[in-house]
């Protein structure tokens, strides 16, 4: 099984010792586990995103009266 090697200061580790300790974990479970949950986490929101861009036109057409987000900030109110 491959296997990875990760320096860290001794600020960094002594930070990495805490989290794994606060999830009762051993710094190789933790470290396992944060590289797989950040893989999982932007699986997760580029399908979200692909979602959003799928239904945003039903959207739009559904609520004409909403401001979308990137307008809002120019002045745009909503209904």
């Amino acid at each position: 099984m491959p296997s990875l090697n990760v320096s860290f200061t001794d600020e960094e580790m002594e930070g990495v010792r805490a989290a794994a300790a606060a999830e009762g974990k051993s710094l190789k479970q933790y470290m396992h586990d944060l590289g797989v949950r950040e893989m999982h986490r932007k699986r997760f929101v580029a399908g979200a995103a692909s979602w959003a861009d799928r239904l945003r036109e039903e959207f739009d057409g559904a609520f004409p009266d909403e401001v979308p987000a990137s307008e809002r900030d120019r002045g745009a109110t909503a209904a």
